[in-house]
């Protein structure tokens, strides 16, 4: 298990430095000038030049591109054109509210569509697995921009039982988490199902049948535990998606997350900070795929990673 965990680490150290070249670049290569967003246009042609030669945007790309490397392998992340303070500190400070977020909607979510996905498998063909696979459907096709403004239109301004916007207790957190684990609800239900159908349809659980064992072991011992592999799967993927959904319901719900503080960035041309931020949620994705595939040897102790019994 040490030797693989080794080598997924090292796998991914190319994808992390992609995605660092691919933000780097994509951002210097947007129009849009930072200085003139930080000075105005009125500003004179003598104090641009000054603040762009302190910035170091004055330098060729490629300069900037080598500085921003050497800067990462030492843990800086640069400093905010805007704010003048440290990216790292930026994002200490805003990182927990993301994952605050992020967290609460994957439990939601999970809360919601494995019992639905189980008994939707289970009872095949029944009303409940009719209304479960609609709900699911509904929940894939709404977007977050159009859920959030809509729970926050009938659940905040109607009803007044949360608030509208912002981080506080658990009233603030219930509306933006079910806005963004709306979707990863619908797909992981519509994903329990499909496997809990395929286990049942094993030979050692009709095998199972016929000893006479009671359907409520069969169900707990034998289907849910291998029907669970391919679902974690899904969710390890869908955590990802989680991060990235998590822009756009941090600024409908103005939640002082990753997602806020990018958006603002992006706006002012603040290049080190929308480059920490991709960063950070590039990274976050990585290591939870990688605990999602240690995770497997648990569920299923079959599993042998690289051939090897480790």
């Amino acid at each position: 298990m040490r030797s693989y965990l080794v080598r997924r680490l090292l796998l991914a150290l190319p994808v992390v430095l992609g995605v660092a070249t691919l933000v780097f670049l994509l951002i210097h290569l947007i129009p849009g000038d930072p200085v003139e967003i930080m000075l105005g246009e009125s500003a004179l042609p003598a104090d641009r030049d000054a603040l762009r030669e302190a910035l170091g945007l004055d330098r060729p790309i490629l300069e900037q591109y080598g500085s921003f490397l050497w800067g990462l392998c030492r843990g800086d992340l640069g400093v905010s054109l805007q704010q003048r303070r440290p990216v790292t500190a930026l994002i200490r400070e805003h990182y927990p509210a993301t994952l605050e977020l992020t967290l609460a909607a994957m439990l939601i979510s999970l809360l919601i569509a494995l019992p639905a996905g189980i008994l939707s498998g289970i009872r095949q063909y029944s009303v409940w697995d009719h209304s479960t696979m609609f709900l699911a459907l509904l929940g894939v096709s709404m977007p977050n921009f159009w859920l959030g403004p809509l729970l926050i239109w009938v659940f905040s301004i109607q009803l007044g039982w949360f608030p509208v916007s912002g981080r506080g207790g658990l009233a603030h957190l219930l509306l933006p988490a079910f806005t963004l684990g709306a979707s990863m609800a619908a797909i992981v239900a519509r994903m329990t199902r499909s496997s809990v159908l395929e286990v049942l349809r094993e030979d050692y659980v009709m095998t199972a049948r016929a000893k006479g064992l009671p359907e409520a072991r069969i169900i707990l011992k034998h289907v849910l535990r291998n029907a669970m592999l391919p679902v974690l799967t899904v969710v390890g993927l869908q955590f990802g998606a989680l991060l990235a959904g998590s822009i756009i319901t941090e600024t409908i719900f103005s939640w002082p997350g990753l997602g806020t503080l990018m958006v603002k960035a992006i706006q002012t041309r603040d290049y080190p900070v929308v480059q920490g931020c991709v960063l950070v949620i590039a990274l976050s994705y990585v290591l939870v795929n990688l605990l999602t595939d240690l995770l497997y040897g648990v569920i299923d102790p079959r599993i042998r990673y690289g051939g090897t019994r480790e």
